[in-house]
């Protein structure tokens, strides 16, 4: 009777590590700070000002190497516009990100390198208040892009990591859809959010 015992309790803390060395899923959350490059186009120049923010993530492992990702970033910035040479002055901006992602992954021991791309949205969100200087007609942009990165997860205990990414957007410049379409450059962007953040394996 006591070695069935025994069997069984050795069976269970198995399948309880087995358990835990198969979790599929994670969260985590990153500081970011967010670059942007100036952009001009018809006659129209835009740059953004450099700022912190935050994403959250929710990724899902299909196999060990592949695996789904949701993402949810937060920042606020400066819009600021020249048209034809001429100042127009700064738009405040909340600008949030939600996207979806694969992600390919490789094991070294404790190091976990990553890539990640899928589409997603950018929200150009104007706020008016004292930052805003451009215009107080401005409005929300919901512009369409791709989500594009790569990273190293270290891992701290089977249940945390420490991650540290370089995530790329590539998105068109907001006009903020304004008459005359007065700020529209027609361009592209790539806005860089370097992250670093922990994750937890559940």
């Amino acid at each position: 009777m006591k070695k069935t015992m025994l069997l069984v309790g050795a069976l269970m803390l198995s399948a309880a590590a087995g358990y835990a060395q198969e979790s599929r899923q994670d969260v985590s959350v990153s500081a970011t700070a967010s670059f942007a490059p100036q952009i001009t186009g018809n006659s129209v120049q835009k740059n953004t000002s450099m700022t912190l923010g935050f994403v959250a993530s929710y990724r899902y492992l299909l196999t060990p190497r592949s695996g789904l990702e949701l993402n949810y970033g937060y920042q606020q910035n400066t819009q600021y516009y020249q048209v034809f040479g001429k100042k127009q002055g700064g738009i405040h901006t909340l600008q949030q990100e939600i996207s979806g992602a694969y992600v390919f992954n490789l094991n070294f021991r404790n190091f976990n390198p990553f890539i990640e791309a899928g589409p997603g949205a950018i929200i150009f969100d104007p706020l008016q208040d004292a930052g805003t200087t451009a215009t107080l007609d401005a409005k929300r942009n919901t512009n369409i892009g791709a989500l594009f990165g790569a990273g190293v997860a270290y891992e701290l205990s089977p249940s945390f990591d420490i991650r540290v990414e370089y995530r790329g957007f590539l998105v068109k410049t907001p006009n903020f859809s304004l008459p005359g379409n007065v700020f529209n450059t027609n361009r592209y962007e790539v806005i860089s959010t370097p992250a670093l953040g922990i994750a937890y394996h559940f």
